[in-house]
């Protein structure tokens, strides 16, 4: 019998009494871990696929020990340039031996670290809630001083249609050109902004 399962982010093909090597595992030694993420369990007759985990199912395993993997030496280089580094790694390990493959009735192992962090996580979200009406009431409060600032804009204009615009300077007609909305007012010359202005 043998199961395809995940350990630490991996997948490995274990079968019962097989020893593994696996990254660092937060276990202390001779402490006994399950996994629940079986993708795949093979009995010798049937094969069962996981959509995608087994439920149910589990591989129980014993820490056996914490070690380092071989160095492997890293090494760069660029040609012509004079960069050369050289740096070596050793991997934490955790070596594992698989006791048994238990294909139904495993219960998921929740840690105690986890439980706490559970509860303090649904008090948050009605906070988070309550916090978005009252960031939404001051938006609403900062549209209407906008609104109330368009109306002087408006009145502007009216003013400006009292003065006598043929004593204004190009870039003064261009301005009220600008806050009456006439297109292209850029590019008219001082005679087309007065008979713009004066329709």
């Amino acid at each position: 019998m043998y199961a395809i399962v995940e350990i630490a982010g991996q997948q490995f093909k274990v079968a019962k009494d097989q020893k593994l090597f696996v990254h660092r595992l937060q276990d202390k030694e001779g402490s006994k871990v399950s996994f629940d993420k079986v993708f795949l369990l093979d009995d010798g007759k049937k094969v069962t696929v996981g959509a995608p985990a087994i439920s149910g199912a589990a591989v129980e395993a014993k820490v056996v020990g914490h070690l380092k993997g071989d160095k492997v030496i890293v090494f760069k280089k660029k040609r012509r340039k004079g960069y050369r580094v050289k740096n070596g790694h050793r991997q934490s390990l955790t070596e594992l031996m698989i006791e048994k493959i238990v294909a139904t009735g495993a219960k998921p192992v929740v840690k105690a670290a986890e439980k706490p962090a559970a509860k303090a996580s649904t008090p948050a979200k009605p906070a988070a809630e309550k916090k978005a009406p009252a960031k939404a009431a001051p938006k609403k409060a900062a549209a209407a001083p906008k609104a109330e600032k368009v109306t002087p804009a408006k009145k502007a204009p009216a003013k400006a249609k009292d003065a006598d615009f043929a004593a204004m300077t190009v870039a003064q007609l261009k301005a009220v050109a600008k806050e009456k909305g006439i297109a292209g007012y850029t590019s008219m010359k001082k005679a087309e902004l007065l008979a713009a202005l004066s329709k």
